[in-house]
């Protein structure tokens, strides 16, 4: 056996432990506004569902550019990751209770300080997401350190989840007397941002950096950098597969609260949902960790797709508006969803190594910028359609809704996840790593550095 395929050495379980856990404080951020943020607008300020999803559609936009634009940053400058995501993370914790301030505005000025407090909040969390997720790739070169990571990272994620899942009302309600007032949302972004900070400081210190301090190749220019993402087929198809799930996964996410509040009757027993649907993922994510190691990645999303649509479908056909059914049907999407968050987050570092054995160009925080663009314009336009869906049939906040809306708020919550889903299938089909493809490719490139050392 030469050097140049010799086994690269893995992480200790510890040491994936620490760097997994910053998912946890990044997700009390994310799943906050991704879960109630929508809600807060329309049922909290009182907004028109078509207003609250076209401001969340330009606030997701442009975190998906500045995602974009870290990750160019990044490629260029080649910085610290580890201490971009230590130095970042004060000004992110001072910046996220902001989107959950409520200004004494009316009209165009509120909707505008809503705009300000999204764009700095979601600046500063790109800074450090995307280097955080853009430090998987050096952090090692194993498939099964990566793996290993994305399963934990889920599970951190998915604890976040849970947490502002069933604290974020409760808090509320605790605060200011009632689920959904202004100051009980405020004091709730405030006390998540209180727990993130430090934890991502920590992470910052504590984790191994990996090639994070070793001499690396010149970035190649942007423009060639895109190009050669483009010409990655694994990236591409891996990308499409995730904009159809996020899609999906979306919609119904903006749909829970507002089903369980006006179908069921029951407002809390729908962030008590949201919560299942955490706890479903951290249960899930184990498994399919166990699973992506007997059949690979790809057949695991495809199958986590056939799961997704079934459910969503049996659904459809039996749902009678009680919350057992629903509480069902969600858990059942959501471990499908965990899957593919899980297989994306896998995969995402080994599409680096495909498109640089076929491209000839190692792109690497680039990769995770354009990635988290794509991923989150697909959230915002999802929202901004979620939005203007909920006008069209006549939604109004806070009142009782007529028959027709409560038979239409089913099924925008049903349909979403059938359909993208189903799409995300046909181009994870599509992908060209297979299992056990992407230890070839590292031995490859490993072998190719040794025949032809970079000047």
């Amino acid at each position: 056996m030469t050097d140049s395929t010799l086994p690269v050495p893995q992480l200790s379980w510890p040491m994936r432990l620490r760097f997994a856990s910053g998912d946890f404080a990044c997700n009390l951020y994310w799943q906050s506004s991704s879960l109630f943020l929508f809600f807060y607008f329309t049922d909290v300020l009182h907004l028109a569902p078509h207003v609250a999803g076209m401001i969340y559609l330009i606030g997701s936009v442009w975190d998906g550019i500045a995602d974009l634009l870290t990750g160019i940053w990044a490629e260029r400058g080649r910085p610290s990751y580890a201490r971009v995501v230590g130095y970042g993370a004060i000004p992110l914790g001072l910046a996220f209770p902001l989107i959950y301030f409520a200004p004494p505005f009316h009209g165009s000025t509120l909707v505008a300080s809503l705009l300000v407090a999204q764009i700095a909040f979601r600046s500063l969390y790109a800074l450090v997401n995307i280097s955080y997720a853009a430090w998987n790739a050096r952090i090692s070169a194993d498939s099964g350190d990566r793996a290993a990571i994305a399963g934990l990272r889920m599970l951190f994620g998915t604890i976040a989840a849970v947490v502002v899942s069933l604290s974020t009302e409760r808090v509320s309600l605790a605060v200011s007397g009632t689920p959904t007032g202004t100051k009980g949302f405020l004091v709730a972004a405030t006390l998540f941002a209180g727990v993130a900070t430090p934890l991502l400081i920590h992470v910052a210190r504590r984790s191994p950096r990996g090639t994070d301090l070793l001499p690396t190749a010149p970035p190649p220019p942007l423009l060639r950098g895109l190009g050669a993402l483009a010409a990655n087929r694994a990236f591409v198809t891996l990308c499409g597969a995730m904009m159809c799930v996020a899609v999906a996964s979306t919609m119904l996410s903006r749909s829970v609260l507002y089903y369980f509040t006006y179908v069921v009757r029951d407002e809390l027993a729908g962030t008590t949902a949201l919560a299942l649907m955490g706890l479903a993922g951290s249960v899930f994510v184990p498994l399919w960790m166990l699973a992506r190691h007997q059949v690979g990645s790809r057949a695991l999303w495809l199958g986590a797709a056939a799961l997704a649509v079934t459910g969503s479908g049996v659904f459809a056909v039996t749902d009678t508006g009680t919350a057992w059914r629903a509480d069902l049907f969600l858990v059942t999407v959501q471990a499908a969803l965990a899957a593919f968050s899980f297989v994306f987050w896998a995969m995402l570092p080994d599409t680096v190594e495909y498109g640089e054995l076929h491209t000839g160009v190692r792109v690497e925080a680039l990769s995770f910028g354009v990635a988290a663009l794509l991923q989150k314009v697909s959230i915002g336009s999802a929202t901004a359609i979620t939005g203007f869906a909920y006008s069209a049939i006549g939604y109004a906040p806070r009142v009782a809704q007529a028959p027709d809306v409560v038979t239409d708020i089913r099924w925008i919550m049903v349909a979403a996840p059938i359909l993208g889903c189903s799409l995300s299938a046909l181009a994870m089909a599509a992908n060209p790593l297979r299992r056990d493809t992407h230890g070839g490719i590292v031995a490859t490139l490993a072998e190719r550095a040794a025949v032809s050392p970079s000047t």
